[in-house]
């Protein structure tokens, strides 16, 4: 129920509304908001306090609103990542891949426009386009979730969108998008009209890659794709792979022309000065904050492999395939919030996301995946004893 007083002047459109989120509670095991689990480095950590304290005597005075320094940093991290160079003004950084989203909906959506996107998809875009009276439309996924590109193509034909947004992985079934499905979908934007928009004007394509360090070896990325395609914006994270998620850190990769766009609508000074000396720290480190990468898909690959084994009401549980550090799972749970509610009197906090029948589990640590094993085990046969 709302705390907010009726006698306030909330937007219309408001009232009702709760604020976004993820349950926060103190449990032993939290494997609901897909984080890395494990804490960086103690040099990692000697580094940030470092470079905080070398900017400390500055702090009076105002950050640099460009973070050159830091988008630098972004470009030598993807050359090395995904093998792409980027100049400085193909990247910008801001506070976490939300803040990015939500430049993207200030600069490219608003009254008269729509955005696109396809469903199941991160339950957050609805919101921004609600906050910048953007409209928002679905086209719908195939059963395993993978993405309808022709279902999709005729809403693009249909709907006339500013932005089409996509995940890969998609969040939240950690599906992987194959790139010969971006590269159509960019094909068709490239001449798509937008409704309440001049002649000429075509869509953006916006590639959400916020879980991207975790899909298989040997995959590319969207952002080798940028160079070729103007009107594809790429967003990342510093929260999951990288094991920086209280620092809030999400970068744009796309061409001078999008980035001048979402410049226009950024608040002034966003980066703070110790935001971006902790991550310039951290790009320092780059090895030492992935280092777990690898073993969080192996973990990942093997969670996968134990909940197939597992069954409820006579049935293998299903489980989604993905790429990314969590796992949707279940399928045909018609007590999705009881098996919830079990695993949490055990202390294992889990996520109620996605399409009714499945939950979603993030990879822990191997002592917490251990905990998750045995809770759900023993809660999934109280559950169907009920």
């Amino acid at each position: 129920m709302s705390s907010i007083p009726s006698n306030l002047p909330l937007r219309n459109d408001l009232i009702g509304e709760e604020p976004y989120g993820a349950p926060q509670l103190d449990v032993p095991v939290c494997l609901n908001v897909n984080e890395n689990p494990y804490a960086p480095d103690q040099a990692v950590c000697e580094a940030i306090a470092k470079r905080v304290l070398d900017i400390a005597p500055t702090l009076n005075r105002y950050p640099d609103r460009e973070h050159i320094e830091l988008r630098q940093a972004f470009s030598d991290y993807l050359e090395r990542e995904s093998g792409v160079r980027l100049d400085v003004d193909e990247l910008w950084g801001a506070n976490g891949s939300n803040e990015i989203m939500l430049q993207l909906f200030q600069a490219f959506g608003g009254p008269g426009r729509v955005a696109l996107g396809a469903d199941p998809t991160y339950s957050m875009y609805p919101e921004y386009a609600r906050d910048t009276f953007t409209g928002w439309q679905l086209a719908h996924r195939n059963a395993d979730f993978t993405l309808n590109v022709d279902a999709l193509i005729e809403q693009i034909k249909a709907v006339k969108p500013s932005m089409v947004l996509l995940t890969s992985p998609n969040n939240p079934t950690g599906t992987p998008l194959p790139m010969a499905d971006i590269e159509r979908v960019l094909a068709v934007c490239e001449s798509a009209e937008v409704t309440g928009a001049a002649e000429g004007v075509h869509p953006v394509v916006v590639i959400d890659e916020a879980y991207v360090e975790f899909r298989n070896p040997g995959t590319p990325s969207a952002v080798t794709l940028i160079k070729d395609h103007p009107n594809l914006a790429v967003s990342r994270t510093m929260s999951k792979a990288f094991a920086f998620a209280g620092a809030r850190v999400g970068y744009l990769a796309a061409s001078k022309g999008i980035i001048d766009c979402v410049r226009i609508v950024r608040m002034p000074y966003h980066l703070s000065a110790v935001t971006q000396a902790a991550a310039l720290a951290a790009f320092e480190h780059t090895d030492e904050q992935l280092s777990r990468v690898e073993h969080l898909r192996q973990t990942r690959e093997a969670t996968a492999a134990w909940l197939k084994t597992q069954t409820y009401q006579g049935k293998p549980l299903a489980v989604a395939q993905s790429e990314s550090n969590f796992l949707l799972f279940g399928g045909s749970f018609d007590k999705r919030e009881a098996i919830f509610d079990e695993l949490l009197k055990r202390g294992v906090l889990i996520r109620v996301v996605g399409p009714d029948g499945w939950l979603r589990v993030c990879m822990g640590t191997d002592e917490e995946m251990e905990r998750f094993r045995t809770a759900l085990t023993e809660v999934l046969r109280i559950v169907e004893a009920e």
